[in-house]
C-alpha cells in the first residue's frame, strides 16, 4: 500500500489568501464576501484572465506562508506515517508562474510544508514530497511511485483517462 495525496487545496489551504490578495490589490470589490472561486469568476467575468494567473503566481509563491494545512490533513499523515503506511505528496505546479515575477513555486510548497511542520509533526520525510511540471508528468510519479491509492481535489485528475488502472481514487 502507498498513498499518494495531491498538494494544492487537498493539503494546503488558501480559502482566505486568494481573497485577500486579490482585495490587497483591488481586483474585486470591497465589502462583498470572496472565495477563490468568485476572485477567479469575476476576474474572468470582467476579462482579466491574466491578472487571475498572475494572482496564482503570487498566491502559490510569496503569498504561499499565508496558506494554512485544511484540518486533519497532518494527523492524517502523522497516522500513516505511525502505522507504518506509506504515503507521499505528488503534486503538479510550475516551476515559475506563467506571469508575473518568477518566483520558485516549489521552494515555496517545500518551504511552506517545513513551516507548518509538517516533516516534522508527521514523520514524512522530504524526499517523499514530488512536485512535477505537468500533469502528465504526475500521473507518471504515481504509476512510478506504485502508489495504490491517490487523494486529489481534481476531477479532471482522478477521472483522466492516463490515471492508472488498479490505483483507488
Amino acid at each position: 500500500m502507498l498513498i499518494g495525496v495531491d498538494f494544492d487545496n487537498t493539503i494546503a489551504c488558501y480559502d482566505q489568501v486568494f481573497p485577500q490578495a486579490a482585495l490587497d490589490r483591488g481586483l474585486v470589490p470591497a465589502g462583498v464576501s470572496h472565495t477563490k472561486h468568485t476572485v477567479r469568476e469575476h476576474l474572468r467575468a470582467v476579462g482579466n484572465e491574466p491578472a487571475w494567473t498572475e494572482l496564482q503566481g503570487a498566491v502559490y509563491g510569496p503569498l504561499m506562508k499565508d496558506a494554512t494545512p485544511f484540518p486533519g490533513v497532518l494527523a492524517f499523515f502523522a497516522r500513516c506515517v505511525k502505522a507504518g503506511i506509506p504515503v507521499a505528496i505528488v503534486s503538479h505546479r510550475t516551476r515559475t508562474p506563467f506571469l508575473g515575477p518568477q518566483y520558485d513555486l516549489h521552494a515555496a510548497a517545500k518551504g511552506w510544508l517545513a513551516a507548518v511542520g509538517f516533516h516534522g509533526d508527521t514523520g514524512l520525510s522530504p524526499e517523499r514530497v514530488f512536485f512535477e511540471t505537468t500533469k502528465a508528468d504526475k500521473l507518471a510519479r504515481i504509476v512510478a511511485l506504485g502508489c495504490t491509492h491517490f487523494i486529489d481535489d481534481l476531477p479532471e485528475i482522478l477521472g483522466d483517462p492516463a490515471f492508472p488502472s488498479g490505483v483507488e481514487r
